[in-house]
């Protein structure tokens, strides 16, 4: 008996698939689940987390709908796998708040902060709010720095606690050793694999999305969401490097290292983001669990809105919008702060966890231990 129907369903599928082992070489979840007889409600997870739902066992699979047995990976994978994340969330109950209503609640908490700094500078100085300010220091006109740096260091804070503990439920609930923290060979095949989206190729042919065509759509506009997000990181941390160590204030000038890494990764965040609610929209409702989409559609959308502010803010920084634009991106970026714990933005921290045990696992294998 396992925990959930769904889990019920993804081991029935799992029996099925073990007995046929056509679709071995489209992805990681066959070659894990052939080193198994039975399946814990751990291993059916860490399958959910380990599947990129490229869609290539639907189409391919004898088994698949309309036939009696009724085997739809992708979407019983997509349904465990939003559950698990709910399961894993910390606190719990957050996770269901969010899962009804994530892109309402990332909107609503991007516009009160937004009009909390907003308020804040208005009391404080009308004219500073919407007044011209340029050179360096310019931005903590509205906000000080210490009260800007207080704020957003909680709520990033806040964030990493949580993420640290769902995963560490993940971890325990998948039954992964300790021994694999100290497992560098494993380690760096799941970073190559994560980094270059290895399964997310339908074994090589691209990935279905809504028809039986396969494209490499979703995998490039992937890599741009991932690539932007790590450069948009690291201009903030070039940033943070250049107030504390060297004593240079924000906004710099447009050919600064911040400026450059924070551009480029604007754009991959403006493209890679637009790209996937696209091809999500257009995927074959067969494959996908329609009916948890809010917070998949949430973080999305909060990254979108993350890049389009700071590229407005960017362009209009020497203008009166300043002050506006400033206030309406903090509020983005302070939302999708406190949202990653219980969206999509997890699903990548889970699926490295989980390449990391199927590294393990295949070694072990090979190596006859």
């Amino acid at each position: 008996m396992h925990g959930t129907k769904i889990l019920e369903e993804a081991d029935r599928l799992m029996t099925v698939c073990n007995s046929c082992r056509y679709c071995e070489g489209l992805c990681a979840v066959f070659p894990a689940m052939e080193m198994r007889r039975s399946f814990s409600d751990g291993d059916l997870n860490y399958f959910a987390n380990l599947c990129h739902a490229c869609g290539a066992c639907y189409t391919d699979c004898q088994f698949s709908p309309p036939h009696e047995f009724n085997v739809n990976v992708p979407k019983t994978l997509a349904v465990a796998r939003a559950e698990s994340w709910a399961a894993y969330a910390w606190p719990r109950a957050f996770a269901g708040l969010f899962a009804r209503n994530g892109l309402a609640i990332s909107l609503i908490a991007a516009l009160s902060v937004a009009a909390f700094i907003f308020g804040f500078a208005a009391l404080h100085d009308r004219q500073v709010l919407f007044g011209i300010h340029t050179g360096p220091g310019a931005f903590y006109k509205l906000m000080p720095h210490n009260a800007m740096a207080a704020l957003f260091g909680a709520a990033l804070l806040y964030a990493i606690v949580a993420l640290v503990m769902g995963v560490r439920a993940f971890w325990r609930d998948i039954g992964e050793p300790i021994g694999m923290l100290v497992d560098p060979p494993s380690l760096w095949q799941a970073m190559k694999d994560a980094t270059q989206l290895r399964y997310l190729d339908g074994g090589g042919v691209g990935c279905v999305n809504e028809d039986e065509r396969p494209s490499d759509l979703r995998k490039i506009h992937h890599h741009l969401t991932f690539y932007g997000f790590v450069l948009c990181f690291a201009a903030t941390c070039v940033a943070t490097l250049y107030h504390y160590l060297i004593a240079r204030e924000a906004p710099y000038p447009w050919w600064d290292l911040p400026v450059v890494l924070g551009t480029l990764g604007g754009i991959g965040l403006l493209i890679g983001p637009a790209g996937l609610l696209a091809e999500k929209w257009k995927r074959d409702p067969d494959l996908v669990d329609e009916k948890r989409m809010g917070m998949d559609v949430a973080f999305i959308a909060m990254l979108f809105l993350t890049s389009l502010t700071g590229m407005a803010l960017l362009l209009l920084r020497d203008t009166a919008a300043m002050g506006p634009l400033l206030a309406l991106h903090l509020g983005v970026v302070f939302s999708l702060f406190i949202t990653m714990p219980y969206g999509k933005f997890v699903h990548g921290i889970y699926r490295f966890v989980a390449l990391v045990r199927y590294a393990r696992e295949r070694r072990m294998m090979a190596g006859g231990v």
